[in-house]
């Protein structure tokens, strides 16, 4: 346990944070657990934004931290790492924190944290930066005031926006700087909470509930049936827990109309869990469909069939399948999802961690992993029948080589299908279908510029 020295809130920040970087934890998931429900609403929204603003912003204050440093103290215990960007996070972002209680509490985790050796060195360390932070300006100033002119260009914005060179650079080959700079500025705000109300006969109670709790509910930014929401705390919400409210971000939403899932279809969604695109396949499957929720994990498929049965859904089976080896479906599909496991890079405003742990070399291992997802799902697709790729990932190698490679081995039995027929119609009228739609026929979204995480969609049909 901390001293009762330091608020509860930097509390938990330091313990999720700790969790993130020694055991692999999501940040959303530790942060969700270590808050319950017995935190008050102030301490919950400070631990929040301590825990995803260091996560965000790590490179940048590890860049200011160690100028203070001696050479042979960079490397340093996890905790005191910590307490070094948690104390700087609130000396050069929050400016509503006292610069004293930020140095004190810091020096109290590392000393609770049984690293009582180093907090002269955290103490002096933050007493520096916090007369940096009075006197010269935002901290990306600071920065780029440090930095030297002949630095290359990944090198420079990965440092002033906070994210590896390597995916920096790949990103400038892809995208051009402008396009780039925009989506490494989506990646460091707080994104948007949106979500749709599967139960559509409970929607205006459901709605009053939610503004009742302090939430507002506004039109989604893509997709007229879905809504945007601020404040409160839906996903902990009444409404939430009875599967009136899904919560699903908008380019999430867009991947499951991408399915035209029709009134008794029999559908698989392959790689299912939380299984928030499954909520909307049965809403449109109708009791005279069926609909599997697969996913390898046997932990997240129980969690899936709590949830499904919380909501009252009667024409969805969870269970445990491995999509990367032949299907054990007896009987063909009439829809099938393959939301694929990848590198996570359209997200990374919501999972700022993932940029600090995926290499470049993982996508190779990602794209094998993939195609055969893709290949296997594509046997068990019947005639006539649709198959959606779907990704949450920015890379060519996730997206458009993995449908490429499974097409080219398919023979001709398949072909690709523009995603405009199957998204035109469920997008707000002020949305053209060729802002998310390409010439190419693919599905994609882009931080910063649609206001969502970052998806890519590709649907196939077989002849």
């Amino acid at each position: 346990m901390l001293a009762m020295s330091v608020s509860i809130a930097r509390k938990i920040a330091f313990e999720v944070l700790v969790r993130v970087a020694e055991q692999g934890a999501y940040a959303d998931e530790a942060l969700r657990g270590a808050l319950g429900r017995s935190v008050r609403r102030e301490d919950a929204g400070l631990a929040t934004e301590l825990t995803f603003g260091v996560l965000r912003w790590q490179r940048l204050l590890d860049f200011l931290v160690d100028r203070h440093l001696a050479k042979a103290g960079k490397s340093l215990d996890v905790e005191v790492r910590i307490a070094l960007r948690l104390g700087a996070y609130q000396l050069y972002f929050l400016e509503r924190v006292p610069a004293r209680a930020a140095v004190h509490e810091s020096v109290e985790l590392v000393k609770v944290a049984r690293k009582r050796s180093a907090a002269p060195l955290v103490n002096a360390v933050l007493r520096k930066a916090a007369k940096e932070a009075g006197a010269k300006g935002s901290a990306t100033e600071i920065v780029a005031g440090l930095l030297p002119a002949e630095l290359p260009a990944a090198e420079r914005l990965g440092i002033l926006h906070s994210h590896p060179t390597w995916m920096v650079a790949r990103w400038l080959r892809a995208f051009g700087e402008a396009r780039t700079e925009t989506l490494l500025g989506a990646n460091n705000r707080v994104p948007s909470l949106a979500g749709y109300f599967p139960a559509v006969e409970h929607r205006e109670e459901a709605l009053a509930a939610l503004q009742k709790s302090g939430c507002a509910v506004r039109p989604g930014r893509l997709l007229r049936d879905a809504v945007i929401l601020e404040g409160g705390n839906p996903s902990e919400s009444d409404v939430a827990r009875r599967g009136w409210l899904a919560i699903q971000d908008e380019a999430s939403q867009c991947v499951a109309r991408l399915m035209g899932v029709a009134a008794g279809n029999s559908v698989l969604d392959l790689c299912a869990a939380p299984g928030g695109k499954t909520l909307r396949f049965a809403m449109d499957a109708g009791t005279g469909g069926h609909v599997v929720a697969g996913d390898v994990h046997a932990n997240r498929v129980r969690a899936m069939a709590e949830r499904f049965e919380g909501a009252g859904l009667r024409n969805v089976e969870s269970m445990v399948v491995d999509g990367t080896r032949a299907l054990p479906f007896e009987n063909k599909f009439d829809r099938i999802l393959v939301d694929a496991p990848c590198s996570g890079t359209g997200t990374l405003a919501r999972h700022p961690e993932i940029r600090w742990r995926i290499r470049e070399q993982d996508l190779a291992d990602l794209h094998g992993r993939q195609v055969l997802l893709v290949r296997n799902a594509l046997a068990g697709l019947a005639v006539g029948g649709r198959l959606v790729y779907s990704t949450c990932s920015l890379e060519q190698e996730e997206n458009e080589d993995v449908i490429g490679e499974a097409l080219r081995e398919s023979g001709g039995t398949y072909q690709l299908l523009s995603a405009r027929g199957a998204i035109a119609g469920v997008l707000q009228e002020s949305v053209s279908v060729d802002r998310v739609v390409g010439e190419d026929g693919f599905f994609r979204t882009f931080p910063g510029e649609e206001e969502t995480d970052g998806f890519f969609g590709g649907v196939v049909a077989r002849a």
